[in-house]
């Protein structure tokens, strides 16, 4: 819906962007200071690492740092990673959000909505997810651990995922030996609802497989490459209940373009035969969608 919106209204895409942006960042923020923060939770990336290490000062050395001081500073190095190798537009608006999240989680006032932590956990966890997930759809990050995995997979071919993930791990073991194991596992439960989430929601990098068999094979193939800047692959074949010749067309395509193309594809041939495959795998050449 939004990269619809980006290219039939630019101007007004880039002043909703802006909007959403920070609406995010404030719920974002929110979210951290009422559930994570309140409950005493450790949510993934550097937003967790820095309210570890806010309670680690705050209960170890009686010093007390502001939220905005370690997440802001852990963020220098990633921030300018994105900057010069992924895209200057997407990071200025990462910039946004990290500084405007790490702001209001300190400024804003805390609220218990209730004392079952299990609750909290799920729910804040769910909240956790959206936020991120309204920041990624309209090109933007709440930083740290996205800008390494981004990097490390556009510009180097290497799956980060599993060595943040590790981070993580490692992260939460701190927590549960200085704070409590059920603290830990509590916060894995936070991380757990808040992945599922994003994964519902952000389709970026969800790939599916498109076979199509139609007597419009070309113009179907046109609407693909026009519409998602991927190619295809024609196969000629005899349908078997007819014995006549088909053609089969065969694409891979980012997931978030199946909801314009499918309905282009039945505007061009109402006969088509459509079958949708989940990608759980792809190797090989794929137009990735660019960051700005």
């Amino acid at each position: 819906m939004f990269q619809s919106l980006e290219s039939r209204h630019p101007k007004f895409y880039q002043a909703f962007r802006l909007f959403v942006v920070i609406f995010a960042s404030i719920f974002y923020a929110w979210n951290l200071r009422c559930f994570a923060k309140t409950a005493g939770l450790f949510p993934g990336g550097f937003s967790g690492l820095s309210l570890l290490l806010q309670k680690i000062f705050l209960d170890y050395l009686h010093i007390s740092i502001p939220f905005s001081a370690f997440n802001i500073l852990l963020n220098l190095v990633p921030t300018y990673i994105a900057f010069k190798y992924i895209g200057k537009r997407f990071t200025c608006y990462s910039i946004i959000v990290i500084i405007l999240s790490s702001f209001f989680v300190d400024v804003l006032p805390p609220y218990l909505f209730t004392k079952d932590i299990l609750l909290i956990s799920v729910f804040g966890g769910i909240l956790n997810g959206f936020a991120i997930s309204l920041c990624l759809n309209v090109g933007a990050t709440t930083g740290g651990t996205d800008f390494i995995s981004i990097f490390f997979s556009h510009q180097k071919g290497i799956d980060a995922w599993n060595y943040i993930l590790l981070g993580n791990v490692l992260m939460l073991v701190l927590a549960g030996a200085l704070f409590g194991w059920s603290i830990a596992l509590y916060s894995i439960i936070y991380q757990f609802c808040s992945t599922q989430v994003i994964q519902f929601l952000y389709k970026r990098y969800q790939k599916q497989t498109l076979f199509i068999i139609s007597d419009k094979s070309h113009e179907v193939y046109l609407a693909i490459r026009e519409l998602t800047n991927h190619d295809a692959t024609l196969f000629h074949g005899i349908g078997c209940y007819e014995q006549k010749e088909r053609t089969l067309i065969y694409s891979v395509i980012n997931s978030e373009a199946k909801r314009e193309l499918i309905p282009l594809i039945r505007s061009i041939d109402p006969h088509a035969f459509i079958n949708v495959v989940k990608t759980e795998e792809l190797d090989g050449r794929f137009h990735d969608i660019p960051h700005d």
